[in-house]
């Protein structure tokens, strides 16, 4: 607990989700808790509940409403963060976004927002404060996705924003190290959350089946991984034991995971042209 009385928490996509139990989670720990997300009703919703997680009335906790695709947004923002707030220590980028389809149906409009929101979102954010960052020897964490290292039936444009958010987040990491910081990337499987509620409503029968294989993790259980791991140096950061699993798999068997992927994917296939 008192390794974050104190410290200053920069969450982007706070009110929802992932973001949202984080922030929670850190606010009962004593970190100073500020939130960015772009819909203002569900942002004040959250900053309630935040506040009321506090163990300390000196504890703050504030909401901005942010556009993270907006770099000339981000910078005014984030400036007067800094100004109001104080420096951040760490660094959570969640804004996020998924919109699951066939490729030839995801419209251009949609695959550049899913670029835009999921990788530029995040080097805009990290532009904008790193020198506050560098000086407070911060920590960085990139939320990506089990998709950031499988590709997955039905999330091109997804799969391809977070494969990059890896690689950015690799290289991140071995740039900034020299100064102190410390540079991490999440990657959770689906998980319970309001974006994922969406998602289901363009996904492919192909895609369904894949997913609904896996076990749903609760944004909670993710919050408590992401929030474990801020104490040490890892890299990738991997909530739940079928996550640990898959990289695992993934990676000293990568041919399996087609296997099975396509297996799953021919058997929604039979069952889509049997009805």
């Amino acid at each position: 607990m008192k390794a974050f009385n104190g410290k200053n928490a920069y969450i982007t996509g706070g009110s929802s989700g992932i973001g949202f139990s984080t922030a929670l989670l850190l606010s009962s720990l004593g970190a100073n808790v500020i939130i960015f997300a772009r819909n203002r009703k569900k942002m004040d919703k959250a900053i309630h509940e935040i506040e009321a997680k506090r163990i300390d009335e000196n504890q703050k906790c504030a909401a901005m409403q942010l556009d993270v695709t907006s770099n000339s947004d981000v910078k005014r923002t984030m400036q007067g963060a800094i100004n109001t707030f104080g420096k951040p220590d760490i660094l959570i980028n969640c804004a996020g976004m998924a919109y699951p389809d066939y490729f030839e149906k995801i419209p251009e409009k949609k695959f550049d927002e899913t670029i835009r929101t999921n990788l530029y979102g995040m080097r805009n954010t990290i532009a904008a404060l790193l020198p506050a960052l560098r000086e407070r020897k911060g920590r960085i964490v990139n939320v990506a996705s089990i998709a950031g290292f499988i590709g997955v039936f039905g999330y091109t444009a997804y799969t391809a924003s977070k494969y990059a958010v890896v690689g950015f987040s690799e290289s991140l990491r071995s740039e900034l190290k020299h100064c102190g910081i410390v540079v991490s990337v999440l990657c959770p499987p689906d998980t319970d959350t309001p974006g994922l509620q969406l998602e289901n409503r363009t996904k492919p029968p192909e895609t369904r089946a894949v997913s609904e294989s896996a076990k749903l993790m609760h944004p909670d259980d993710v919050a408590k991984a992401l929030v474990k791991a801020l104490d040490s140096k890892k890299f990738i950061i991997l909530p739940g034991i079928e996550g640990k699993l898959i990289w695992r798999i993934k990676r000293f068997f990568p041919s399996l995971v087609e296997l099975i992927m396509d297996m799953q994917v021919r058997a929604a296939q039979r069952k889509k042209s049997d009805d």
